[in-house]
């Protein structure tokens, strides 16, 4: 195996690490690069695979699991690979195979997964939304099953092709990862980031695909969940109005909703989750790596 520095990527944030790596093989093996700010959990690492142009069904594994891949040109591919949020740190392999006639091809790259500390935030909310009353249990584990469905029926195909947008233009004040304490008692950790945006503000999608949620929900009240397709999916929660139903599609800035505080909350903000095949990722990881890119 040798290494080499990898060349500017399509979508690469110029803040990203990358590093590309040959396999020993048959001639024109797969070469894998890849871009991340950190390899870490929580972060978002974008792989871009070159071959021989005449490969065909490329496939790409990672974490024990087949992650998808789509196609940028001739001989060119990408994958997003979600580095969960409970990710063990340590060494992993990316193994990629594919097929150009009768030859098969193969590529590998190790990936090491650097750990990770969380800070700790402590908020006072609702003892409800703590501590549920017993006839809201159903609801709430109907709707973690929702949650679940949609996002593992992610389409197989990529919805999106155009870079990913900031939902609103504030920034994010609540770190992804952090661990949550909600009136003294520990809870999971936030699997978002947060903007504390005004009460109104227009939201816009974060980029085109489906929408397979759009529902008042006991935790995140109302919330819109989009999926990008291939296993990419926005959750934003805390509406107070939303102008999407289930089965639109939308596009990369539409407007689906407006910024509230319904939910488990402490005051309006939204907040946006993001999911790559199940993995949770921190949606700013998203931005700076495949959103969109100003002049300057």
């Amino acid at each position: 195996m040798s290494v080499r520095p990898s060349r500017r990527l399509a979508l690469m944030a110029a803040c990203c690490t990358a590093a590309a790596v040959h396999a020993g093989g048959a001639a024109a093996p797969i070469d894998i690069a890849v871009a991340a700010r950190s390899i870490a959990p929580g972060e978002l690492a974008v792989l871009t695979l070159k071959t021989d142009p005449a490969t065909s069904g490329l496939q790409v594994q990672v974490f024990g699991k087949q992650v998808p891949v789509f196609q940028l040109g001739a001989g060119v591919w990408q994958s997003l690979v979600g580095i969960d949020l409970d990710q063990k740190p340590g060494p992993y392999t990316i193994a990629a195979t594919g097929h150009a006639g009768e030859i098969e091809k193969r590529g590998q790259q190790r990936l090491i997964v650097q750990p990770r500390t969380f800070p700790t935030r402590k908020l006072q909310v609702d003892p409800t939304f703590v501590n549920p009353p017993r006839d809201e249990l159903k609801r709430i584990e109907r709707e973690a099953a929702f949650i679940r469905d949609v996002t593992q029926r992610s389409a197989g195909e990529r919805l999106w092709s155009a870079p990913f947008v900031r939902p609103v233009p504030d920034a994010a004040n609540s770190r992804f990862g952090t661990r949550s304490v909600f009136n003294g008692e520990p809870r999971r950790p936030h699997g978002g980031a947060d903007f504390l945006s005004a009460e109104g503000t227009p939201i816009h999608a974060p980029n085109a695909g489906r929408v397979v949620g759009a529902r008042d929900l006991f935790f995140t009240g109302n919330t819109v969940i989009i999926d990008h397709g291939l296993g990419v999916v926005s959750l934003l929660a805390h509406l107070s109005a939303m102008n999407v139903r289930e089965g639109d599609r939308v596009s990369a800035g539409q407007v689906i909703g407006r910024v509230g505080a319904t939910g488990r909350v402490t005051g309006p903000h939204l907040h946006w989750g993001v999911t790559v095949a199940g993995a949770r990722v921190d949606p700013l990881s998203v931005l700076a790596l495949i959103g969109e890119k100003k002049a300057g």
